[in-house]
């Protein structure tokens, strides 16, 4: 029995590796980039078999697993903004079942008590942190990782729905939390507009919104015409930073509509969850019509005791739940089957439909995944099949509907051979005798198709921020022989560019300067610009910081990779595995040569000289930090720990030694720190921690 409990924890390992790489590369495109590879319901049962699997083997279970995320970091565009208050998630239930389940435990929370539920619309858009101080509009912010969010306070001063000075007595500090969207109008006449002007069409009106939102010019989010519904006060304080009372949530959504918002007129309050899933089921059938798009029903307790009695979870609050509508599906053609070639070679299979209205948009394409998917659901050319919008985001097709197959239809066939540069496509084994991996691949390096994606990929701004360097000029290039991977991009003149269609001397000097401004780019940013498969911008930053270079970071062996934290076996293995390659060996090289940032051994040097002449007072102990401390940033009191031979996780768990709490301290952290019984010590004595590695008196 020991045996096959070691077999299944190993097993599980690898998955939960598997699992916490693509959690945190979807998180990384839908919060981040605002371009989502997958529909939101994959994206849960990715989230809920990894919160399963950690839930089932405990050792597995990690602070910085990303199944504790709340968001996703900026991009760098915006200033950094930490809320005084943390902007939460939800947990989700996606069906009458569920909700009846979650409502149970909040009975049994409450010993019994009987709650009222508050139900507001969940709408499809990005949220905001709107803080005012005496009634003036300071700042705006987003949710980012629900810790820090960015500043885009000029940006959201162009919504109408946004008062810029609040109406009659207001207090001293209050925020106002709510959803930035475009409505369905404006989203129609956007695309009418672009159509005109033929430019590809918006995807949807959430990430419109979000693109809108991430504008450098404040004039082009003007023009997008965005809107807001408040639904939630964060932080609010009345003479010296006394915060002001409230008995229940609806009590906040007055105070919101008489400083002057228009609160949701939706809302609904419920004395039964009975009441609250038939609510549920007739806004799920009334979705459309609203003017605005909606993927769910957010239910609330309306007495913030009872709130404050259940707490938080260590992700989400335990008196409030997202329920999601399901995916919206409808019938239509499929015309064929294409299959596209990505950066990493990935072959992806993917239906040219009949366009289709479904979601709240039309669709013409949707994905077919793999291969295997393709045979499983054997989908043919000239079938009519079931398209889903799954969280109104990417298309899929579910399958045929066989009852409308014309005879003798035949079955379609996954090609053999890269249709951009005709070498054979394979399935790469997985290892240790597991099978072959899901994707099919072409494993030329020199392909097109890759190539082209490399340099659009270092290029973007999640990664070397490179702008002016977008597809179309990538293809000029590639076209012209004058780049075959991004380090070729270094050695670009004006000259050269002025030889492409488009380019002037001033478009051609200003793409130099910034492809020249790019060398000197965090070497964090510089591992994700890579591309590398499973490592994205989290992972990048932990191996940054532990090897300090480059070079350190391919010499070191896996398994001194997959023991940083926020790294694991699999974004070690794939690193070893891409810097094994003759090809990747002389790429890094290039690299080197055209003068890129690879880190400073001199700056390795140092911070190890540092950190030898530093006490290791907190060796091997896990510190949180919330709220200010005085005489640190947030970043600069971590680093401390660090120096010392400490943690500083995002988060409270059972292992944290200590929770340092400052002025504008969250509650979430100060709840689960009371839950697990780890020891609360107040800013001002964060020295003598740091000094004695003891907890003070």
């Amino acid at each position: 029995m020991s045996d096959a409990r070691d077999q299944d924890l190993n097993a599980s390992a690898n998955r939960v590796d598997e699992l916490r790489a693509q959690v945190a590369y979807h998180n990384h495109r839908y919060h981040t980039l605002d371009s989502p590879e997958i529909p939101d319901a994959d994206f849960d049962a990715l989230v809920r078999e990894l919160r399963s699997l950690e839930a089932q083997f405990p050792d597995l279970a990690a602070d910085t697993s990303p199944s504790q995320a709340v968001g996703g970091t900026g991009l760098n565009t915006f200033a950094p903004v930490t809320h005084a208050v943390p902007m939460i998630s939800l947990d989700n239930a996606m069906d009458a079942g569920e909700l009846q389940a979650w409502a149970d435990r909040v009975t049994r929370g409450l010993g019994g008590a009987t709650p009222r539920y508050v139900c507001e619309l969940k709408i499809d858009g990005l949220a905001m942190s709107l803080r005012y101080e005496r009634g003036e509009l300071v700042q705006a912010a987003t949710r980012g990782d629900g810790r820090v969010g960015e500043d885009v306070t000029a940006n959201v001063r162009t919504i109408g729905d946004v008062p810029h000075r609040l109406k009659g007595p207001v207090p001293d500090v209050v925020e106002v939390r709510g959803e930035v969207y475009m409505s369905t109008k404006v989203f129609a006449e956007l695309n009418e507009e672009y159509a005109a002007a033929g430019l590809p069409p918006l995807v949807n009106p959430r990430n419109a919104a979000a693109g809108s939102l991430r504008q450098k010019d404040p004039a082009m989010t003007a023009r997008r015409r965005l809107s807001f519904w408040p639904y939630q006060v964060g932080q609010v304080t009345v003479g010296e930073g006394h915060a002001v009372a409230f008995a229940t949530h609806t009590e906040t959504l007055a105070l919101i509509d008489s400083l002057g918002f228009t609160t949701n007129p939706e809302m609904r309050v419920f004395d039964t969850v009975e009441q609250v899933a038939e609510y549920c089921a007739y806004r799920e059938a009334n979705r459309h019509g609203l003017g605005y798009e909606i993927d769910g029903v957010v239910v609330k307790l309306d007495d913030l005791a009872q709130q404050a009695d259940l707490g938080f979870t260590s992700r989400a609050p335990r008196w409030a739940i997202a329920y999601k509508f399901p995916p919206e599906e409808r019938m239509t053609r499929l015309r064929d089957i294409h299959v596209s070639v990505g950066r990493t070679g990935r072959a992806t299979p993917f239906a040219v439909l009949e366009p289709v209205f479904v979601g709240g948009s039309t669709v013409g394409m949707a994905t077919l995944h793999n291969q295997d998917q393709v045979a499983a659901k054997d989908v043919r050319p000239g079938d009519t099949v079931i398209v889903r919008k799954a969280g109104d985001v990417i298309p899929e097709v579910v399958g045929p509907v066989l009852s409308k197959r014309p005879k003798g239809l035949p079955e379609w066939v996954f090609p053999t051979e890269c249709p951009a540069c005709g070498e054979p496509l394979v399935r790469p084994t997985r290892g240790s005798g597991e099978g072959v991996e899901a994707d099919t691949r072409c494993v030329n390096f020199d392909c097109p198709a890759q190539r082209g994606g490399r340099i659009i990929y270092w290029a973007s701004r999640g990664a070397m921020d490179i702008e002016g360097l977008g597809e179309r000029t990538v293809y000029q290039l590639l076209d012209a022989g004058l780049v075959a991977d991004p380090a070729d991009i270094y050695a670009l003149t004006a000259e050269q560019l002025l030889g492409l269609d488009g380019f002037a001397q001033v478009s051609a000097d200003k793409l130099v300067a910034a492809i020249d401004g790019s060398r000197s780019r965090p070497l964090p940013r510089v591992l994700t610009a890579l591309g590398i498969r499973h490592l994205g911008p989290a992972a990048s930053q932990a191996l940054a910081a532990h090897f300090g270079t480059l070079r350190r970071v391919f010499e070191a062996t896996d398994e001194q990779r997959a023991g940083v934290d926020g790294v694991g076996g699999v974004i070690a293995a794939a690193l070893g595995a891409w810097y094994a390659k003759p090809t990747s060996q002389e790429f890094v090289a290039k690299l080197e040569r055209a003068g890129v940032n690879f880190g400073s051994e001199e700056e390795v040097a140092a911070r190890e000289a540092e950190r030898a002449a530093t006490p290791q007072t907190l060796a091997g102990k896990a510190v949180v930090v919330t709220g200010a401390v005085p005489g640190y940033t947030r970043e600069g009191a971590e680093a401390a720990i660090e120096a010392r031979g400490g943690k500083s996780p995002g988060s409270v768990s059972a292992k944290t030694f200590a929770l340092v709490v400052g002025e504008g301290a969250g509650a979430s952290k100060l709840t689960k720190a009371e839950a697990v019984g780890t020891p609360v010590i107040p800013a001002e004595k964060f020295e003598a921690l740091l000094t004695t590695g003891e907890l003070p008196t």
